[in-house]
Order: C-alpha cells, then structure tokens, then sequence
C-alpha cells in the first residue's frame, strides 16, 4: 500500500468493536470541524476501550502506533454524536493494522487506519502478541502477513529560515515519556490555517512516527506546500523523528 490507496473494506456486520460518544467543544475548531488531534484522541481511546472490552487488555495491553492514516471523507462537525467501529484489517505476529470507522447520524463519515506494534511491559520493545489475541484480531481478516513499508519517503528539505520550531509543553508528554500521539496533530493543525482550502473538501492525513520525540527535546518542523499537498517534517537535532502529509482526496 501507499499513500493514495484505499483502505480495507469493513468486515461483516457484528464484527468488531463498536461504542458511540459525544463530538465535545473542546476538539473542534472555530468552524465546527472536529480536528485532526480530537480524530487522533478518539482513535486512542477508542483502541483503549478495545482492550478494555477484550482479553486483550489483559494479555496484551501495551501498544505503540507507527503511522496513522485519516480520510476525511465528510467531516464531523459540532454538535454530532458519532458512531466508531474498529478492527483488525492485516496483522502478523508483532503488529496489526487496525481500521476505525467513524460516522454520524448527521452523515459524517471518517475513515481511518493505525499501524500498532504490541509492545514488552519488561523490555519496551516489539513483542510477540498473544495467542489469544491472534486469534481475536484473526475474526476480521485473512491478511496474516503483514509488513511494516514507509508511505512518506520524501527527502526532508534543507534547514532555512521558513522553519518553525514546535515548543514541547507538560501535557505532551505520554507515560512512556515520548511527544503523545495527538499532540503531533497540534502542529498540523497550526499549519492547516494557512492552507484552508486542505480540509474545505474530502482529504486525506497521514503521519508516520520513525522514532520517539522525547520530553526536553528541541524539535523544529520543516514544510513544504508542493503539488497541492503538506508536507511537514519533525526535526530533532538535524535528525527527522515524524513525517505528515495532507493532500485532497478525489
């Protein structure tokens, strides 16, 4: 897959986890569009849930998210009430690919897809899911091969005076002393203002994490508006940690 391919379609009905809540005020932007970090939030605790909901949350209850894809296909705007359904669309032994559909009563509809890696509580590294969980995450897919290949591979443009730097603040910061995921969509956000036309029709998001932004670091973002998409680049000492893109969709 890549960047302009669809994603998998939805497994047969009663598969699946399923919850609804609240569109809340506070992650919605001046038009009334939920943004990019209340998508990411909700993505998060919906997967949270998941495992609360499952076995999973006892025998494999620690994931990290390598890339998230976001179509917007019809935005969710407040007030709404949404309907998430999530699943596993590809999965191997150490990672799962796990789509959430997110719609509305009002005819919103978001389609979104997350690269998780089950994580070691002793070792914080990649680790084997359970046998159990293969089985579960195994009910919506027949994809058992799956494998880990960057969608955002554009060279990251030269140091220049057009860089912005992205302060780090308390509340970033996640349990595993890393930049929380939502929190990189902060900084798309801050330049989705500039280019209001990205999220004016059905688009497509993406951020791929290659490595953790950690609390104290000093990161700089690097842009770059080509073609009709975004293009920004997560800077860490001269070393890129995080890529994200936003391009109309057809």
């Amino acid at each position: 897959m890549g960047f302009d391919d669809a994603l998998a379609s939805p497994p047969p009905e009663g598969e699946g986890f399923e919850t609804n809540w609240t569109v809340r005020p506070g992650d919605v932007d001046p038009n009334n569009r939920l943004r990019f970090d209340g998508i990411a939030r909700y993505l998060q605790d919906v997967g949270s849930d998941n495992l609360d909901a499952t076995s999973l949350g006892e025998t494999d209850p620690f994931w990290i998210v390598r890339r998230t894809v976001i179509d917007v296909v019809v935005p969710v705007e407040f007030p709404d009430r949404v309907h998430m359904r999530r699943w596993c669309s590809s999965m191997s032994t150490r990672w799962s690919n796990m789509r959430v559909s997110i719609g509305s009563g009002k005819g919103a509809r978001i389609e979104t897809e997350g690269f998780w890696i089950n994580i070691s509580a002793t070792t914080g590294m990649p680790t084997r899911i359970s046998d159990t969980a293969l089985e579960l995450l195994a009910r919506t897919t027949d994809q058992h091969r799956l494998r880990w290949k960057a969608w955002l591979t554009e060279a990251v443009p030269a140091e220049s005076h057009t860089d912005v730097r992205f302060p780090l603040r308390a509340t970033d910061i996640d349990s595993f002393n890393h930049v929380n995921n939502a929190a990189y969509w902060h900084a798309v956000e801050e330049f989705v203002v500039d280019h209001p036309h990205l999220v004016a029709r059905s688009h497509r998001a993406v951020i791929e994490y290659l490595s953790p932004v950690l609390a104290n670091e000093h990161v700089t973002i690097r842009n770059r508006y080509e073609n009709g998409a975004l293009t920004l680049w997560f800077v860490v000492e001269g070393s890129v940690r995080t890529v994200a893109k936003i391009a109309p969709r057809a």
